[in-house]
């Protein structure tokens, strides 16, 4: 059409102007909603625990606005308890009782089913607002566990982080039982299929990344180099390059993916960009082998293992008392 042509950027600004106001829109409903939802659960609260209503009494309330309200949704029992049971929750924290209007009821119910600290619901309610979650996706996100395996990362990868702040956008174990890969697969096998699957890679890697290329060839001299995924952070500013490894971490590895980031830091990178950022991504590893050759690194990189499998949820909630109790005796040592 001859008016795309002509006024082309025009229009996209336009239809820039109307998609924020559709996503403020729908925020504000979901918003009044959620306030909604407290409410009756406030209501529900006061009267069970003074007595004076039981499961029966919400029963009877719960067929009264379906006949009363046909048009209307979520008001069965069960719903309504879970009303009674947000409020309970949230009514005495003023850190969280404003975030979990600003995300969806489904949501909601997940992090409150699947989340047993204030400190894990805080974290997936601003990976929520941060992503915008559909549930599948806060779902897969609870259940591999990343709350959990953030935390262990942060901890146990302290003094690298404080030395290089931007790995800290980056984990030191990844799940990816997304990927549909043969029992006895090489590493082009695991590069293709995490292609394949980008969108949940993602996912499990961090929405802030956006993908640049596989195989990403950078030129030294005359001879030609491949950095098996590279990927762009928003939010640092700069390149990420991963190299796959399917077998255990080596020390020469670290060496080739150092190259990679000089190259890539010479090359590459654009004027206003931070130094680009390394992450190897293994079968396994042993962390002192790891301690060892990250302490003379001069690139900020992490090592990482992954799995095919999601997480055993014990063996992280163990790690994590482990390491509660280990900050617990410092402090008191300190003391």
């Amino acid at each position: 059409m001859e008016i795309i042509k002509n006024y082309g950027d025009d229009l996209n600004n336009i239809i820039a102007i109307i998609e924020r106001a559709k996503s403020r829109a729908i925020r504000a409903v979901n918003a009044e909603m959620i306030d909604m939802y407290w409410q009756i659960g406030k209501y529900i609260s006061e009267k069970t625990n003074n007595g004076g209503w039981g499961k029966s009494v919400v029963q009877d309330f719960s067929e009264y606005l379906k006949k009363e309200y046909p048009s209307a949704r979520g008001f069965s029992a069960q719903n309504i308890w879970r009303m009674k049971q947000f409020y309970e929750t949230y009514r005495n924290n003023e850190k969280l009782s404003p975030l979990v209007r600003e995300i969806a009821w489904s949501n909601n119910l997940l992090i409150m089913s699947g989340c047993k600290t204030d400190e894990a619901k805080e974290f997936y309610i601003r990976l929520c607002i941060a992503n915008g979650y559909s549930k599948r996706e806060l779902e897969r996100q609870i259940d591999s566990m990343i709350f959990e395996r953030t935390v262990l990362s942060t901890v146990k990868n302290k003094d690298l982080i404080e030395q290089h702040p931007a790995v800290g956008a980056l984990r030191d174990y990844y799940v990816l039982e997304f990927l549909d890969i043969p029992e006895d697969y090489k590493e082009k096998d695991l590069r293709k299929s995490i292609i394949t699957n980008l969108k949940q890679f993602i996912l499990e890697f961090g929405t802030d990344f956006s993908f640049v290329g596989e195989e990403y060839r950078v030129q030294v001299g005359n001879t030609d180099f491949f950095i098996d995924l590279l990927f762009y952070n928003r939010a640092l500013s700069c390149l990420v390059a991963v190299e796959l490894k399917v077998g255990r971490f080596k020390p020469e590895h670290l060496g080739q993916l150092n190259f990679y980031l000089e190259a890539l830091n010479r090359d590459v990178r654009k004027p206003g960009e931070n130094p680009s950022v390394g992450l190897i991504l293994c079968a396994s590893k042993d962390d002192t082998v790891v301690e060892y050759a990250l302490s003379s690194s001069l690139s900020p990189t992490m090592v990482a293992d992954y799995t095919l499998r999601l997480p055993d949820k014990k063996l992280l909630e163990e790690k994590l008392r482990e390491i509660s109790i280990l900050a617990d005796s410092s402090l008191e040592t300190e003391e």
